[in-house]
């Protein structure tokens, strides 16, 4: 209520003011004509200077400051793979009954194009993955959550995080399974009931890891070739990943 009414204060104090500069304008010169001629003008012209400024203009800023802010999300994107994004690629791939459909259905090669892209983000949404906890060192996972979790809290610090809803969910689902596994004083012996509701939990969190995962590696290969390179000798969805270039 309080901005509105400082929206009407400000304009009667505006058209006030230019009720003064007319009068003053008549005073001056005692042509009533002229003053109407230019007003009829700048009044025509107004309809024309709204949609340049208002709609042109301002979509054209908008667009600049998302393409700033996508520009930084994905660097933000970029240091939580480096962290600890790649480990939970490689420690959750194995247990995962589809493993081998997954990585031929994601083996990202350097002449992928945008509809390889697609067809990737397609399967790893429609795809159930079946996580088998047997094969999973949950100890393992819980210490190296654990130890990143002072990391993944700098990044929901980051106001530009808003903006990158999948992110944000992909990291939402980091920290359920962090709590999750710090809440159990041992991760042995599990009864099956509690295995099944964690694998609930890996299997939310990896299908959004390789989600996101996809979509950066593809804004790579747009705009970073030479750290896209890296990304294909090394993604753990191939059969022997190494960094050494090989002709």
């Amino acid at each position: 209520m309080r901005r509105i009414e400082t929206y009407i204060l400000l304009a009667c104090l505006f058209a006030a003011v230019s009720a003064i500069t007319y009068l003053i304008h008549y005073f001056i010169f005692e042509d009533v004509h002229h003053i109407f001629i230019f007003m009829i003008g700048d009044l025509a012209f107004l309809p024309l200077e709204v949609f340049l400024v208002v709609i042109v203009i301002e979509r054209i800023l908008t667009y600049r400051e998302k393409q700033s802010i996508r520009q930084k999300m994905n660097m933000v994107v970029g240091a939580f793979f480096s962290e600890i994004g790649d480990q939970l690629l490689r420690g959750l791939l194995h247990c995962m009954r589809a493993n081998k459909e997954i990585s031929q259905n994601l083996n990202v090669r350097p002449d992928w194009i945008r509809t390889d892209f697609r067809k990737a983000v397609n399967f790893a949404r429609s795809l159930h993955y079946e996580p088998d906890c047997q094969e999973l060192d949950l100890e393992a996972l819980r210490a190296l959550l654990l130890e990143k979790r002072p990391f993944l809290i700098t990044l929901l610090e980051n106001p530009n995080i808003l903006e990158h809803e999948r992110f944000t969910d992909l990291l939402w689902a980091t920290f359920h399974l962090t709590e999750e596994l710090e809440a159990r004083a041992s991760l042995d012996e599990l009864p099956d009931s509690d295995i099944g509701h964690i694998s609930v939990d890996i299997e939310r969190l990896f299908s959004l890891l390789i989600i996101e995962w996809v979509a950066y590696t593809e804004h790579l290969q747009s705009n970073y070739p030479f750290l896209f390179s890296l990304v294909t000798r090394i993604h753990p969805f191939q059969e022997t990943p190494s960094a050494v270039v090989r002709i």
